[in-house]
């Protein structure tokens, strides 16, 4: 007895061939559009790595040169002088590390009685935290440098640190308070019930389930501190500049120098770009932290 085997009817399979067609040119032109987005918000810093190798003249020449004979000249003449190099590379890490340091250890806490054991009004006060970031920095330059000047740390890291304390704070409780939202409220009451203190339960339960979030969180405010420049600029002079002053101080007033500048800005950014590169696992895992249940 022969079986016979009914497919699907002819238009519908026509239909889900078109739909399935279509299905990938959408994904292919939404696919390239964002590889063309991505290539023209790189393309500066191509250029100025490709700029880093030239040497004045053709760094001069129009129209600009794609192809040309690179050299290592104008890194030789960033680490010339050494000691003009060093000083400003070591006070942008002080700043930027202890900065953040301190930043963690303000916002876990102040996050987690916002995330964890709200009170009233808990709303207000992240508010409060979102209107600091509204004032511009100009606006407040001058009563700040009128205190640190009558306290004697003009031109000092620590008033840096202080600064980029209170810049990046706001920030980092915010984002610090999104990923202990997610952490599950079972585990936590898991952990009461065995009889966890306050502090066991912050150091063994909280921390570790929300590390990737610290590492995006912290790898955040370490490239705002690193590229803030108004305040190292208006509060540093010759003892306590960073890597932005010294950039922005490598432009001759003679003439410019837009290849040995390119060289110095590699240089400054290879320190984030490390980093960056370092911790990307733990940036994504924590960027993404909460958007799946």
């Amino acid at each position: 007895m022969a079986v016979t085997t009914v497919g699907p009817p002819p238009g519908r399979t026509r239909w889900a061939r078109w739909a399935h067609r279509k299905w990938d040119l959408r994904a292919g032109f939404w696919t390239g559009l964002t590889w063309v987005v991505a290539l023209v918000l790189f393309f500066p810093v191509l250029w100025m790595v490709l700029t880093s190798f030239k040497t004045e003249h053709t760094a001069y020449t129009y129209p600009p040169r794609f192809v040309f004979s690179p050299t290592l000249y104008q890194y030789g003449q960033v680490f010339n002088g050494v000691q003009n190099f060093v000083h400003p590379l070591e006070h942008s890490i002080f700043v930027t590390l202890v900065s953040t340091g301190l930043v963690l250890l303000l916002a876990v806490p102040a996050a987690y009685s916002l995330a964890i054991r709200p009170v009233k009004r808990s709303k207000d006060v992240l508010f409060f935290f979102l209107t600091t970031k509204m004032l511009p920095y100009v606006a407040a330059i001058v009563p700040i440098y009128v205190v640190a000047k009558d306290l004697g740390l003009l031109d000092n890291d620590w008033t840096l640190v202080v600064l980029y304390t209170a810049m990046n704070l706001p920030v980092a409780v915010w984002m610090v308070r999104s990923f202990l939202v997610e952490v599950p409220r079972g585990l936590l009451e898991a952990a009461r019930i065995d009889g966890a203190s306050t502090w066991t339960e912050v150091t063994r339960v909280v921390l570790p389930m929300i590390m990737p979030g610290l590492a995006a969180t912290a790898l955040i405010c370490g490239i705002f501190a690193w590229n803030e420049f108004f305040f190292a600029q208006s509060l540093t002079a010759t003892n306590g500049p960073t890597m932005s002053v010294f950039l922005v101080s490598s432009i001759q007033t003679e003439g410019l120098y837009w290849a040995q500048l390119s060289a110095a800005a590699t240089v400054a950014s290879l320190p984030v770009v490390l980093a960056g590169w370092i911790a990307q696992k733990q940036l994504v895992r924590g960027l993404s932290l909460g958007a799946l249940k």
